[in-house]
């Protein structure tokens, strides 16, 4: 089978082979293809010639310590080929885009990046580390379960709401930790203690372990499963949708979104917010599915199917994506006229990107 004439052009630009005009113009043609589908990005004021210049000269510097990350990682991608095509066209880019607009605010950037079960947060974001100390950023990443309360406060608090069964949703984090934190690195304190949490302590419940001490940086990746999710109005409750099937659940459901109130402080530091977005919601289930199967096969213990059904059926009834995530991109506006949702990511069954856009700009296809 011959190979795919654009990954045989990626190919040419790693290995610092001179292009013939012939597979320059190809180049320009593929990127002309593809920017209405994948339009990370400002690219303004940028000529064709510029953006390939620029993204061949990162690509070549960075290829190796990538491919060797995701082996670290094990992490697959369906062909390996595919490597190439989506440094191109999907994570240069952007890493690009986040260091510009870092270097046009002058200060820390706290990126906020909001993504589902399985939608590749913890994969984006090694791989913009990567990127973005290529381009002369330093960056840090922070999870919003890294300020998961301590397993004393969440045993407390699991007393008073019994149906809160798991760490997760809205009230299960220390907020007024996640400002402190966020304020330190906005002001680039020379020491910040960034809490971290293990989730294996207690049999499986989790719990705080030693801060990790760091310094500022350019970038803050903070990433999480509801990251940026703002309250909705109490009449999007009023239907039953699956897995939200019984008055229990609806109450539950409205709790949790009543709860999202405590978290505006915190979103108001986020200078940007990314959502990976699948094409169905449904696939997490899938991802988790096939993740745990993964460990069992490894011969590690792990979870039975239904037993990760019904945990990632219990994330669906606290906040759940088919209500939240349209809502935010339909009003997409915080008060201060600086647009909620920046980037949406719409990703496939596969986990590739299919579609990038900004809320109101995304394309017809």
């Amino acid at each position: 089978m011959s190979k795919n004439p654009i990954i045989r052009i990626f190919e040419l630009i790693v290995q610092g082979d001179r292009l013939s005009i012939s597979d320059y113009n190809q180049l320009k043609q593929n990127l002309l293809e593809n920017r209405d589908r994948l339009q990370i990005l400002d690219i303004s004021g940028l000529s064709a010639d510029e953006i390939i210049d620029q993204r061949s000269r990162l690509l070549r510097s960075v290829y190796a310590e990538i491919s060797q990350s995701l082996v670290i990682h094990n992490i697959q991608l369906d062909p390996p080929s595919l490597l190439l095509p989506i440094l191109w066209h999907y994570w240069l880019p952007l890493a690009q885009q986040i260091a510009r607009q870092q270097t046009q605010i002058g200060h820390c950037l706290i990126q906020g990046l909001l993504g589902g079960q399985g939608t590749g947060k913890t994969t984006l974001g090694f791989i913009l580390n990567i990127l973005l100390r290529h381009l002369g950023k330093t960056f840090l990443s922070i999870s919003l379960d890294d300020l998961y309360k301590t397993y004393a406060d969440r045993q407390k608090l699991r007393d008073r709401h019994p149906h809160l069964i798991w760490r997760g949703p809205p009230s299960t984090h220390d907020i007024e930790l996640g400002i402190q934190v966020l304020q330190q690195l906005r002001d680039r304190a020379p020491v910040v203690q960034i809490p971290r949490f293990d989730k294996s302590l207690h049999n499986g419940a989790g719990d705080r372990t030693e801060p990790e001490i760091s310094h500022s940086a350019d970038i803050i990746l903070f990433e999480g499963w509801f990251v940026g999710m703002r309250p909705l109005p109490i009449s999007a409750f009023e239907n039953f949708v699956s897995p939200i099937l019984s008055e229990e659940d609806r109450k539950f459901a409205i709790e949790c979104n009543a709860n999202l109130h405590d978290y505006l402080a915190l979103w108001a530091y986020l200078d940007s917010l990314i959502i990976i977005m699948p094409k169905d919601y449904k696939h997490s289930l899938q991802w988790r599915l096939e993740a745990e199967h993964k460990l069992i096969a490894s011969g590690k213990t792990g979870l039975r199917d239904h037993e990760i059904t019904q945990f990632v059926e219990y994330f669906w009834k606290a906040l759940h994506p088919e209500l939240f995530l349209p809502h935010m991109m339909i009003n997409n506006n915080v008060s201060d006229d600086r647009p909620l949702v920046n980037l949406v990511i719409e990703i496939s069954r596969s986990h590739l990107p299919e579609r990038i856009y900004q809320p109101y700009t995304q394309p017809q296809i």
